[in-house]
């Protein structure tokens, strides 16, 4: 099988190549990829346990374990006792990563930007379309 023929390479080397290019804008801000999309995710809801964090990112738990302790070091978030159980914490925004909204969601819209420079909106709103769908059809066989 040639490279340029499996999905697979292909969408892989494109990852990595905007992880590159995300890591470049983001270093200055003391934030890692590996870290950006559980700040994606608690921008959108924060003060959630770390199982349901693991859930909507996709990350397993002994890997965000790992992150979220980095990030706790790095001031990106904090964890409190969730006062329905006293057994988990919830995850929540420091005002340091609150502050640093701005400049990383503007990082991600210049890595996108740069990545689909001469798509129309058509072919960007496609192609997100069919990653969607094909993440979608990976989801469905693991049962997810």
């Amino acid at each position: 099988m040639d490279r340029g023929d499996s999905l697979g390479y292909v969408i892989n080397h494109l990852a990595r190549l905007m992880e590159q290019a995300l890591r470049d804008r983001i270093a200055r801000h003391g934030v890692v990829p590996g870290q950006f999309a559980q700040l994606l995710a608690l921008y959108e809801r924060e003060g959630v346990s770390q199982q349901e964090l693991c859930e909507k990112v996709r990350i397993d738990q002994s890997t965000m374990a790992h992150t979220l302790k980095r990030m706790e070091r790095d001031g990106l978030v904090e964890r409190t006792p969730d006062p329905a159980d006293g057994r988990r914490a919830l995850i929540h925004l420091t005002d340091r990563s609150r502050r640093l909204r701005p400049a990383l969601e503007a990082a991600a819209r210049e890595v996108n930007t740069l990545a689909t420079a001469e798509f129309s909106d058509a072919q960007r709103e496609e192609l997100l379309r069919l990653a969607a769908q094909a993440i979608g059809n990976l989801e469905a066989d693991r049962g997810t």
